[in-house]
C-alpha cells in the first residue's frame, strides 16, 4: 500500500483519478501505535491544490458513473463485501496497529461497516421513485431519485473502517462520485479499504482520498464543485463543518458528540446487566460515541457498585493484539492526558472514586503505551465535568435516581440524543421508557443500540445536525434529489381549446 518516504517511514498516498499518488506537501505527520509509540507511516496534510484535483477527478467521474446500469453498480459492491471478507485479518491487524482497539473489536469494526457494503449491493431495490397512474385525465406522475454528483466524506480516528464503509459504498451505490477525508491518526486501514473497493471494480475517480487537517476540512466544505457532505467526528468540529456547508450551499448530515445513559431497574438480571454496562462502557477503551458512559441505577440498584467494580477489576488491560486483552490503549498521548485530567476533576467535584484505572497493571512491554484502565466514578450528578463533558475513555459514571421518571427526567434534561437503554424485565417500564425518552436511539436490555442497515442511524438533538442519517432508507434520500415528472401522452386525434386555469383535467 505505501512506499518508502523516508528511510525511515512508509508514506500514506493520496487517490485520485484511479491512481496512488505521493502528496507534494510540506507538512507530514506521523501515525503512532498507540499501544507502543512506534511510528507506523507518515501522512499528508494535503494542499488546496490537491483537494481540488481529487474533487475535479470525481467530477469527470460524474458524467458517466451517474450513468452506469444499477445492475452493474450493484455486482461491484456484490465483488467488495467478498473481498473484505477474504481480507478480514488483515484489515483487523492493520486496525489494531494503528488504532489500538483489541482484534476481536477491530474485526467488528470491519464487519458492521461490511454489512453496509452488502446493503449497497441491493441497491436496485432501494433507490426506487413513485408512480401514480392517471391522478387526471391521461396523466401520469412519477419520481426519480437521482444522483446530486460529487460528494464528501469527514470520518473520525475511532471507527476507521466502519464509518468510511457507511458513507462511500451508498454515495457511490446511488450513482455519486465521493471524495473522503480519513481521519489523520489512523488511514491506513481506510486507504486499504479503498484500494480494495478499486479491485472490486470502482472506476478511476469515482472514489478519491485526500488526507489532512482544519485546511483540507474547510477546503472541502466550501468546494463549488461538493453538493453534500457527511461527518461523523467531535462536536465542535461537526457544528462548524455544518455551518460552514451550509452557508455554501450543500448538503450536510453531522453525528457528533454524547452523552449516552443506561438505566438500570432494580428487577432487570444482574449478572447480564452487568455484563453488557462493562462492556459498552469498557470496549474500545470508551472511544465510541455509542459508548455507555453513564449508568443511572434506579432504586435498590444502586446497591450494585461493589458488583460492578469487582467485575470491572477481572478486565485486562494491554495492547489490542496481545491474547487475553479487554481494554486497549487510547489513541494519543493527549487524549490519555485529557481523560486522566478529567477523572482528577471528577473527584475534586465530589464524585467518589469507585475504581481507578490511571495506573493499571501492565504487561512487559506496554509502559509506552497510551493506557488508562477502567474507571467508575460513583456519585455523578449533572454539572460535574464528568457527567458534562463526553469523556471518551474507559470512565463508566454512576449516578443514581429514586424512579424510572427521575431517570428519564435526568436523560432528557441531557443536550445530547445519541443513544440510550433501559435495563428490566418489566416490559411496561420499558414502553413507558422508550415513549417518553428524548433520544433517537433507543435499547431495551441492548447496550449499544446502533441498528443494522436496513434502518438508519438516528441520533439526534445535539448529537446530530442534518435531517438524514447515515446509511439505511435515509441516507439514499440524502444522496439524491428527487426529481418529480408530470406526463401526458395524447392520442393523435386528440383535439382541444386553451385551458388557462392550473387544473390539470
Amino acid at each position: 500500500m505505501t512506499t518508502a518516504h523516508t528511510a525511515t517511514a512508509p508514506f500514506v498516498p493520496l487517490l485520485i483519478g484511479g491512481r496512488l499518488i505521493e502528496s507534494q506537501t510540506t507538512h507530514w505527520t506521523d501515525i503512532v501505535n498507540p499501544a507502543t509509540q512506534q511510528v507506523l507511516a507518515r501522512v499528508p496534510m494535503a494542499t488546496v491544490a490537491e483537494v481540488d484535483a481529487a474533487v475535479q477527478s470525481a467530477a469527470e467521474a460524474f458524467k458517466t458513473w451517474r450513468k452506469t446500469p444499477i445492475g452493474q453498480r450493484s455486482r461491484i459492491f456484490l465483488k467488495y463485501q467478498q473481498l473484505i471478507r477474504e481480507h478480514m485479518k488483515e484489515l483487523a491487524a492493520m486496525l489494531t496497529a494503528e488504532q489500538g482497539k483489541t482484534l476481536a473489536d477491530a474485526e467488528g469494526d470491519v464487519f458492521r461497516g461490511l454489512e453496509v457494503v452488502e446493503h449497497a449491493a441491493g441497491i436496485g431495490n432501494l433507490q426506487l421513485g413513485e408512480l401514480a397512474n392517471n391522478v387526471a385525465g391521461g396523466v401520469d406522475t412519477y419520481t426519480l431519485l437521482q444522483p446530486l454528483g460529487v460528494c464528501a466524506g469527514i470520518t473520525p480516528f475511532n471507527f476507521p473502517a466502519m464509518i468510511p464503509l457507511w458513507m462511500f459504498p451508498m454515495a457511490i451505490a446511488t450513482g455519486n462520485t465521493f471524495v473522503l477525508k480519513p481521519s489523520e491518526q489512523d488511514p491506513m486501514v481506510t486507504m486499504r479499504l479503498c484500494e480494495l473497493a478499486m479491485e472490486a471494480g470502482v472506476p478511476p475517480g469515482v472514489l478519491n482520498v485526500v488526507h489532512g487537517a482544519e485546511e483540507v476540512v474547510n477546503a472541502i466544505c466550501d468546494h463549488p464543485t461538493i453538493k453534500a457532505i457527511s461527518f461523523v467526528g467531535s462536536t465542535r468540529v461537526g457544528t462548524h463543518v455544518y455551518q460552514r456547508a451550509s452557508l455554501a450551499g450543500k448538503r450536510v448530515q453531522c453525528m457528533m458528540g454524547a452523552k449516552n445513559h443506561a438505566v438500570v431497574l432494580p428487577d432487570a438480571h444482574q449478572e447480564q446487566t452487568i455484563n453488557a454496562l462493562l462492556g459498552a462502557a469498557f470496549g474500545a477503551a470508551g472511544q465510541r460515541c455509542m459508548a455507555v458512559s453513564v449508568a443511572v441505577l434506579v432504586g435498590a440498584a444502586r446497591q450494585w457498585v461493589p458488583a460492578l467494580v469487582e467485575k470491572a477489576k477481572t478486565l485486562k488491560v494491554g495492547a489490542g493484539d496481545a491474547a487475553g486483552t479487554d481494554v486497549g490503549p487510547l489513541i494519543s498521548c493527549a487524549a490519555k492526558e485529557r481523560v486522566t485530567r478529567l477523572i482528577g476533576r471528577g473527584i475534586e467535584e465530589g464524585a467518589r472514586l469507585a475504581l481507578d484505572g490511571r495506573q493499571p497493571t501492565l504487561a512487559s512491554g506496554c509502559a509506552e503505551g497510551n493506557y488508562v484502565g477502567p474507571t467508575i466514578l460513583a456519585g455523578v450528578k449533572p454539572g460535574m465535568s464528568v457527567y458534562d463533558e463526553e469523556i471518551f475513555g474507559p470512565v463508566l459514571c454512576l449516578a443514581e435516581a429514586e424512579t424510572l421518571d427521575d431517570a428519564i427526567a435526568m436523560i432528557n434534561a441531557n443536550p445530547n440524543g445519541n443513544g440510550t437503554a433501559v435495563f428490566t424485565q418489566s416490559g411496561a417500564a420499558a414502553r413507558k421508557f422508550q415513549e417518553e425518552i428524548d433520544v433517537g436511539q433507543v435499547g431495551i436490555n441492548v447496550p449499544i443500540p446502533v441498528p443494522v442497515p436496513l434502518f438508519s442511524f438516528s441520533g439526534s438533538r445535539a448529537s446530530k445536525l442534518g435531517d438524514l442519517g447515515p446509511y439505511g432508507k435515509q441516507v439514499v434520500l440524502f444522496y439524491t434529489q428527487t426529481k418529480t415528472v408530470t406526463a401526458r401522452w395524447f392520442d393523435d386525434d386528440t383535439s382541444g381549446g386553451v385551458n388557462t386555469t392550473i387544473s390539470l383535467k
